[in-house]
């Protein structure tokens, strides 16, 4: 997704492999010498504030959060039959952690699905609990800037959609 505009505060936004915040300030910091402007970012699920280089935007893949039409296609996403995941579980890890880098919303969400339901059923590698622990947290971070809710609900909200 290209990032055809800057953010201001207040707006909300996911960066990827984090989750999603809501812009706190603008700060300017020097680095190595170099001057340079950082968004803050206050993020909702675990009250953690992040610096975002407001010159790798692009690279970083920085969004805005979705909208609900969006939201709905989540939760499509969310409560379909689970992928293929019959291959060994470093394939599947690098297929996983290659769709969590995209910072897609809905490869996040298929990777909660698919390792949430393998725990489920089989276990999971010690690898693939830690992707899961983390996506669900980046998936459930968006939930609560989008729906307006708490972390609670974006838990039970997700878990129910999953389990259904």
């Amino acid at each position: 997704m290209e990032v055809d505009r800057l953010f201001r505060i207040g707006d909300k936004i996911v960066y990827p492999m984090h989750g999603a915040g809501v812009i706190e300030a603008i700060e300017e910091k020097e680095v190595l010498g170099q001057k340079q402007k950082y968004y803050v970012m206050k993020m909702p699920v675990g009250n953690m504030q992040v610096m975002i280089p407001m010159a790798k935007l692009e690279q970083l893949g920085v969004r805005s959060v979705i909208d609900m039409d969006a939201l709905d296609k989540v939760l499509t996403i969310l409560s379909e039959e689970e992928t293929d995941l019959s291959t060994s579980w470093n394939r599947r890890f690098r297929k996983n952690m290659d769709k969590m880098k995209t910072g897609d919303i809905y490869q996040v969400a298929g990777v909660v699905r698919d390792l949430m339901r393998r725990e489920k059923e089989k276990g999971l590698s010690t690898g693939e609990r830690k992707m899961l622990d983390n996506a669900r947290q980046i998936l459930i971070s968006e939930l609560v800037l989008v729906k307006d809710i708490d972390q609670d609900q974006a838990i039970h909200l997700l878990d129910e959609v999953v389990n259904s």
